[in-house]
């Protein structure tokens, strides 16, 4: 295929390093991706407070990164399926949350699996899980308002069978999303839990269409993109011929600490450092979509030329 100028644009979340990313970790974190080349940065906000918008608008101008997203994390006691009410507004009080920072930095959208928490699994029957759905349904949709109204839109991330059993894949993500305003609520795609529940990376993009408004990245392993057995090729040619215009962001964990290495189940280390994780998979994801033809650059994503 042929080269163009222009690509995808490339960022990296801080938990490759943190947890939680706290106002320091942004500090520490942020000029050396700029460093290295990263033209952008996901913005986990795992407690509200955790850092402040103004203080993170204030270090994007300083470093040049755009704000890819902020990353919506969800705990045991966020939930909104099959929970007490009380829990669901305060799920959704989050979640508005997490609006407000990124509408207040830039931010294009909200990521993440913003359905029940990370973790909670129970079997369902087709009537069951159809059930859950429209009470998801239900229970998201003024989020999504809320984010409509701030110019955001919702990312909605499937995850692996081992981490949740309401939303594995695209295909249920997208009957899920039905009678949800499509301007407010999209797919967020990560290779990760796709390389395990899809038949493969390019059908995957293929279905979720011009649905996908976020993507993250890492080997299969949640180690470095490229030191592992994906199809790049594949995937790379398939969002270039998608709608998506959004950036790419390597999102893994660090065995180091010891919070999120138990909730992502990261036991060794995945890359000869931290460092190293980030770095080389950049500089595999340049080579990579060098190789892949591109689409035009289109306003209002954190792309650069």
């Amino acid at each position: 295929m042929s080269t163009v100028q222009g690509r995808f644009a490339l960022g990296a979340n801080p938990w490759i390093w943190h947890s939680p990313v706290d106002g320091a970790a942004l500090d520490r974190t942020l000029p050396r991706l700029a460093a290295w080349g990263f033209d952008c940065v996901e913005l986990p906000l795992e407690a509200a407070d955790d850092w402040e918008p103004a203080a993170v608008s204030k270090l994007l101008g300083a470093t040049g990164l755009a704000p890819a997203a902020v990353v919506a994390v969800m705990p045991p006691g966020r939930d909104l399926v099959d929970t007490a009410p009380a829990t669901v507004r305060a799920t959704q009080d989050y979640l508005r949350r997490c609006v407000d920072a990124a509408h207040a930095i830039g931010a294009p959208v909200v990521a993440g699996p913003v359905y029940t928490a990370v973790g909670r699994s129970w079997r369902m029957t087709d009537t069951e899980r159809a059930a859950a759905w429209a009470q998801w349904r239900e229970h998201v949709a003024p989020v999504v308002t809320h984010a409509r109204e701030a110019g955001v839109t919702i990312a909605v991330e499937p995850l692996n069978r081992y981490e949740t059993s309401l939303l594995n894949t695209v295909a249920q993500c997208l009957e899920a999303m039905d009678g949800l305003d499509p301007a407010g609520i999209g797919i967020a795609l990560d290779v990760y839990h796709q390389n395990i529940e899809e038949r493969g990376l390019p059908g995957a993009v293929r279905e979720a269409g011009d649905r996908i408004v976020h993507v993250q990245v890492c080997a299969n392993d949640r180690g470095a993109p490229g030191a592992d057995h994906l199809d790049w090729p594949g995937f790379l040619t398939a969002l270039a011929d998608s709608d998506y215009r959004g950036p790419l962001c390597i999102e893994s964990f660090t065995a180091h600490n010891d919070a999120i290495a138990v909730a992502a189940s990261v036991w060794r280390p995945l890359a000869p450092s931290q460092d190293a994780l980030a770095t080389e998979g950049l500089a595999f994801l340049r080579r990579a979509l060098a190789t892949v033809r591109q689409p035009p650059r289109i306003s209002g994503h954190p792309r650069t030329d």
